[in-house]
């Protein structure tokens, strides 16, 4: 393909593993720029984002979560998308506990409902960005990163729980679709005005295991209770299609599924067939049905899973770093997946941009589209460009000065 073509179809040709006029540069996530835009008195809402990335002269994704409307229960910073509602019924309370000896306060939720309740505990360490047990202003959030590394006490620890989960993962209301389907249009209309991709989600599979019982415990799980670990599955699934649905009913381009806890440093090949395949099938045929591509984000622990990402039909590997990606080697990735899925990624963002030299970017930037591309190939930092400071944007423009020499 030649020529100069819109931003849009330059991303579809890609992710169709076709070769556009030139290597797109997209950014995964990109949260040192609405930082900068709020330390320079700029408007940092997702409609400057995206403006303020044209200026770069990059591609730009409109994502539909950066839209939507925060719920009313705000404890979902990593279940984006759409609200997240429990039953009427539940009831929440929090208290905080000071152990002889432990050295950090223990903050306590309890989610009572008509099946029983749950507690999760969680220590509030230095770091822990929802208040303070002393400040008595703390929150213990429902589905959030902060929580796996933390928790003292899971959430679900036994196959009993599970009828109480299911007050905590109702479906949407049509309130919720409504007002988030309004809010999106302002989305589609930053995305038609630009000729713009546009991207929904985030569906979430053993993210959610994180959260809800500690990754350790969900492997052996996996291992010693299979039943009751698909059951647990197939209700984070059921609980995710409806929200998978609202976005492929919108018109996305790309449906998003983060999947950063699904590759082998944490699950064996048979374990992800076994269970993993079965729903991420559904999910690709409902995408592919709705006309939208289906996209898996997975930085690390990706390399023996190829064959069964091909065979699934996923359009486009989101996330392949060379650096902190275990086993990923991206020649052999190359060879694997070439013409067959789009790889999205190809740098580390933290270590290579945000730590690195110009000349180690620029050496970076050249292997990753020499190697990945040119067709099927979408260059960004993985997963993020963190730091705001001037030092690091200054890396951030000679990242896109060698992805203008090397694109192609």
């Amino acid at each position: 393909m030649t020529g100069t073509i819109s931003s849009r179809d330059r991303m579809l040709a890609a992710l169709h593993c076709n070769t556009p006029d030139h290597v797109p540069l997209a950014f995964m996530i990109f949260t040192a720029l609405g930082d900068r835009l709020r330390q320079q008195g700029r408007a940092s809402d997702p409609v400057a984002q995206v403006e303020a990335q044209l200026e770069l002269g990059v591609d730009v994704v409109v994502d539909l979560t950066t839209f939507a409307p925060l719920a009313a229960e705000t404890g979902h910073a990593d279940a984006l998308g759409l609200p997240v509602r429990f039953a009427p019924q539940v009831r929440t309370r929090q208290w905080a506990e000071i152990r002889q000896g432990h050295r950090y306060p223990v903050l306590h939720r309890e989610y009572a409902t008509p099946s029983g309740a749950l507690v999760v505990s969680v220590d509030q360490t230095d770091d822990w960005p929802y208040g303070s047990a002393a400040g008595g202003d703390f929150r213990v959030p429902f589905m959030d990163d902060y929580l796996a590394p933390r928790c003292s006490r899971h959430l679900v620890p036994t196959p009993g729980d599970l009828a109480v989960l299911r007050h905590l993962l109702t479906p949407p209301t049509a309130t919720d679709l409504k007002t988030c389907r309004q809010a999106w249009e302002q989305g589609r209309r930053v995305a038609r005005q630009h000729d713009l991709l546009l991207a929904g989600g985030w569906g979430v599979g053993s993210d959610a295991l994180a959260w809800f019982c500690g990754l350790e415990q969900a492997v052996m799980m996996a291992l010693d209770q299979p039943g009751f670990f698909a059951e647990l599955l197939g209700l984070i699934a059921a609980w995710n299609r409806p929200r998978m649905q609202a976005f492929l009913d919108f018109g996305v381009d790309l449906f998003v599924r983060r999947a950063w806890y699904e590759g082998v440093d944490f699950w064996s090949p048979a374990l992800f067939r076994q269970f993993f395949f079965p729903i991420l099938r559904e999910e690709v045929e409902l995408a592919h049905q709705a006309g939208a591509r289906y996209g898996y984000i997975l930085t690390s622990g990706s390399m023996p899973l190829h064959d069964q990402l091909l065979e699934l039909g996923i359009d486009v590997l989101i996330g392949p770093d060379p650096v902190q990606g275990k086993g990923t080697d991206l020649g052999q990735m190359a060879a694997q997946l070439r013409g067959r899925m789009c790889t999205w990624g190809g740098i580390n963002g933290f270590i290579t941009v945000e730590l690195g030299t110009k000349e180690e970017i620029d050496a970076a930037v050249r292997a990753a589209v020499g190697t990945l591309g040119p067709g099927g190939f979408i260059l960004s930092p993985v997963d993020n460009v963190r730091d705001p400071s001037d030092l690091v944007w200054e890396k951030v423009l000679s990242l896109i000065a060698a992805w203008k020499k090397y694109r192609g």
